[in-house]
């Protein structure tokens, strides 16, 4: 029986780095039926949403969906896609690893990080009362009357939740995840020495649930400290779990100590569904260059093979991708050592690279 697959092409660059990963995918062997489902700003100005219902009912039915970056405007426009989806199908936990590959440009070696970050909560649930507005007021006034405190009458207002519940949840499928995976230490990040009722509340719950694993080694960090610390000592730490703020900026921080997002790959999991995504965003001013690297959803594709079950074929595919790496001849612009390089390929003729480089190595 065939995997029945949601597959989101997204905007900008996603619909070629989506065809490129797809490719890839199928050259495993590994049987699948594609639910093709588009969304993004191209669907936004034809069916004046950028999530229509059916992109939701497809991944509801099928489980599983892999998608390509889709653009966020900053500031003005639609909430993000990314943010609605992980809300609509309570993708609670967005799983991010940073491993270097050999002939990656970049300033450290040898990571191997695991990013657990809070899916649902915090600054990210998107209850913000906007400047000067009769509900801004009125809860500026509640938020006076009740903390003794003077907020500015010109403030915008954000809302920030953090639960036992999701918490707990989120802190559990760390450390289930580290146990599958053979990883050694858990390390909580959080600002609970200034935010007591909220990051303390994460970084109580979260101790509370790592008496549960004494198996595994647990510890906790300040979130500024835990910058510096990633900066100096990477080797120090193995996975991180994080609320959703922290974890949205110290998974790029991760990001770059790999070389960057294109590299970066992404899972958003919960109890009933999986969606599998890049770290980085749809880049619009590249679409339709054949330029962009396919490697971070390729190896998003590699977390999807290995989560419906078929390691194998997700471990051959990522050692093809490390090896067209290391060689470093069939590469993007971006991963060559001088961005200028006239012997870069493009998109497509990476992903063709790395099917043959698969296929090879299958025949040996």
């Amino acid at each position: 029986m065939p995997h029945k697959i949601t597959l989101i092409p997204g905007d900008g660059v996603g619909p070629e780095l989506a065809e490129v990963a797809k490719k890839c995918i199928e050259a495993t062997g590994v049987s699948i039926d594609w639910d093709i489902q588009h969304a993004g700003i191209d669907v936004m100005e034809k069916e004046g949403t950028p999530l229509p219902e059916r992109v939701l009912a497809s991944i509801r039915k099928n489980k599983i969906a892999i998608k390509s970056p889709i653009t966020t405007p900053v500031g003005t426009g639609f909430r993000s896609v990314n943010v609605a989806l992980r809300k609509e199908l309570d993708l609670y936990a967005c799983l991010r690893p940073c491993k270097s590959y050999p002939g990656v440009r970049g300033r450290y070696h040898n990571i191997d990080l695991v990013i657990v970050r809070e899916n649902t909560e915090d600054l990210y649930t998107g209850i913000e009362f906007q400047k000067g507005t009769p509900e801004d007021t009125e809860i500026i006034g509640h938020i006076e009357r009740l903390s003794k405190r003077k907020i500015r009458p010109d403030s915008g207002i954000s809302i920030k939740p953090i639960s036992v519940f999701g918490t707990e949840r989120v802190v559990k499928f760390a450390f289930e995840y580290a146990r599958q995976n053979k990883r050694k230490k858990i390390t909580a990040v959080h600002k609970a020495n200034i935010m007591k009722f909220t990051d303390g509340l994460f970084l109580e719950v979260a101790r509370e649930v790592a008496k549960k694993y004494t198996d595994i080694e647990f510890e906790d960090r300040i979130v500024d400290n835990m910058s510096m610390q990633l900066v100096q000592v990477p080797e120090q730490y193995d996975m991180l779990v994080l609320p959703n703020l922290y974890g949205d900026i110290l998974s790029d921080l991760c990001a770059g100590l790999i070389g960057g997002l294109g590299v970066a790959p992404g899972a958003n999991i919960g109890k009933d569904y999986a969606l599998f995504e890049p770290t980085h965003g749809s880049a619009p001013k590249y679409k339709g260059l054949n330029k962009v690297n396919p490697v971070a959803l390729i190896l998003s594709g590699v977390l999807m093979l290995r989560y419906i079950g078929e390691k194998e074929a997700g471990d051959r595919l990522e050692k093809a991708v490390a090896e067209i790496i290391k060689e470093g001849k069939d590469v993007t612009y971006d991963m060559k050592e001088n961005r200028n390089d006239p012997t870069a390929v493009g998109t497509k003729e990476m992903g063709d690279a790395i099917i043959k480089k698969m296929m090879a190595g299958s025949r040996k």
